[in-house]
């Protein structure tokens, strides 16, 4: 990629440099969340689809990892590091094509300084860190589609590349149908020259192709997963909820870096105030590619409670207007080059955030007012949701061992809980390093993916003995749970974890003798 100006490409190479090594220090530094944790699942045991999402995750899981060959954080982590990189250089590109170098440049920096797309996406590995890189690829094409003709060979070829790019995005996240969305409305109001194209069907083909695999999967589930995402935002007479609609205003705001968020709402007023100067293909785009979605999810927590995250997507395009406006207001001089005050703001403020953030997990320097009683410690500490795994694995095998030893439990014996979370993570950090099976009992709604794992590892059988583990975090006693399910129910170890000295977590150890009914799930 050439850059003309020495300012901009020397501060473009920092900022490459600068990002992908630290968002590659705290990939390796930090344990996994309970969301990263659970997604491992679809590497593990991968599908055509799963029941909360796409199959995407798990594919660039088993890829990074080489088929889990390298089993750690960083490594499951790095599709995140790698595309979070590709991604500033295609910002870099949108930026400069719809204005210029300086534009693409500020574009650059405001993805970089975004909660979403910088640590959500730049350092966790989520469904959306796929699906981020396809909606941007997305964006890239469309933007050069719209200025040639629709009969030409590049513009073909361009349209058909997006279908497949959308169609990709599609099996990260469900959510990237709204590029179609986009792509069809722009269509439709500013350039019906495209209906009498071959092409654009045969991109909406491609997509749906690519789609296949999650529809075979959900129509061999009787349509499970869609089911589910259904009812997380169907209406069924639900009252008003005010706050489940300042969640997701303000979670936007959190998300997007409320400096930048700033940026991009003076930017959105500016243009429709004729204050700015982008282009009505360009601006037509970058609108319909990311309102349509931030409002249909705004609509939707007015009854329904929604994750902020789901419209992260969307703030993509909406960064390229608010660089345009930055660019609008900054002294253009040769051989003269600084950086706005509001994008300094936006670096010191994600600066500050990772900072206190991965400073908080691994030491807990801010002491929470915790005077929970003995199995409820740390409950009110959100930092303990990625603190301390790696410890149990060792404390737990001891006990292990000892009750092999005693006779009280077999070496085949599997892990068994009753929710996803954390479930997942004592899967992870504990059961699978000790090549032990892992079970879950409870609603589908509750085990989620585990539904399937159980009937893959074998499923339960009658007289098996199971070990199973709870965290103060979220206590919860086997006989609450399992009730009349086993003969005998004995507590065994507890496992404290501590950090800068003293106990924030406790992980305790229970024997699960005899299973009495097979459970129906």
């Amino acid at each position: 990629m050439k850059i003309n100006d020495p300012y901009i490409r020397k501060g473009f190479i920092i900022l490459i440099i600068t990002s992908l090594a630290v968002r590659s220090f705290l990939a390796f530094w930090l344990e996994f969340g309970n969301d990263e944790v659970y997604y491992v699942l679809y590497a593990l045991f991968p599908d055509w689809s799963h029941f909360d999402h796409p199959p995407m995750l798990g594919w660039l899981m088993q890829l990074t990892s080489l088929n889990l060959l390298l089993n750690h954080e960083f490594f499951l982590r790095s599709g995140s590091l790698i595309f979070m990189t590709i991604n500033t250089v295609l910002i870099f590109k949108i930026g400069k094509l719809v204005k210029n170098e300086r534009v693409g440049f500020y574009s650059a920096l405001l993805y970089n300084t975004s909660i979403y797309s910088a640590i959500i996406t730049g350092i966790f590995i989520l469904p959306d860190t796929p699906q981020n890189l396809f909606w941007i690829i997305s964006m890239w094409l469309i933007l050069n589609i719209i200025n040639l003709e629709p009969d030409t060979l590049k513009a073909r070829k361009l349209m058909l590349l997006t279908g497949l790019t959308i169609g990709l995005g599609m099996i990260s996240k469900y959510t990237s149908v709204f590029l179609w969305v986009g792509i069809i409305t722009y269509i439709m109001f500013y350039d019906r020259r495209w209906l009498r194209q071959f092409s654009l069907y045969m991109s909406l083909i491609i997509s749906l192709l690519c789609f296949f695999p999650v529809l075979y999967w959900n129509f061999s589930n009787d349509f499970i997963s869609f089911g589910f995402h259904t009812g997380r935002i169907a209406w069924n007479g639900n009252p008003i909820r005010f706050d489940y609609f300042m969640t997701e205003f303000f979670g936007g705001i959190i998300y997007s870096n409320p400096v930048n968020y700033v940026i991009i709402v003076v930017a959105v007023v500016a243009f429709f105030r004729k204050k700015i100067n982008l282009e009505k293909p360009y601006s037509s785009i970058l609108f319909l590619l990311s309102l349509p979605l931030i409002f249909t999810f705004l609509f939707f927590s007015i009854f329904r409670s929604t994750l902020p995250h789901w419209t992260g997507p969307a703030y993509n395009s909406l960064i390229i207007v608010g660089a345009v406006w930055l660019e609008s207001i900054t002294i253009r001089k040769p051989g003269f080059f600084k950086l706005p005050v509001m994008i300094k703001l936006s670096i010191i403020l994600v600066i500050i955030i990772l900072t206190i953030g991965s400073l908080q997990i691994k030491f807990g320097f801010i002491p929470f007012q915790d005077h929970a009683e003995y199995h409820r410690i740390g409950k009110n500490d959100v930092t303990m949701d990625m603190y301390g795994w790696r410890e149990i694995k060792s404390a737990f095998e001891k006990t292990q061992k000892r009750l092999i030893t005693e006779g009280k439990m077999k070496p085949e014996c599997s892990l068994i809980g009753e929710n996803w979370f954390p479930l997942a993570d004592f899967d992870f950090y504990v059961a699978r390093p000790l090549s032990m099976k892992v079970f879950a009992i409870g609603s589908l709604d509750k085990i989620h993916k585990y539904h399937w794992i159980n009937e893959e590892s074998g499923g339960f059988q009658l007289g098996n003995d199971y070990f199973y583990l709870t965290t103060s975090r979220d206590y919860k006693h086997p006989e609450q749970i399992f009730p009349q399910m086993f003969g005998q129910i004995i507590p065994s170890d507890t496992i404290t974890i501590d950090r800068n000295g003293r106990p924030v977590k406790r992980v305790f150890v229970f024997l699960l003798k005899d299973l009495k009914l097979v459970p129906n799930n």
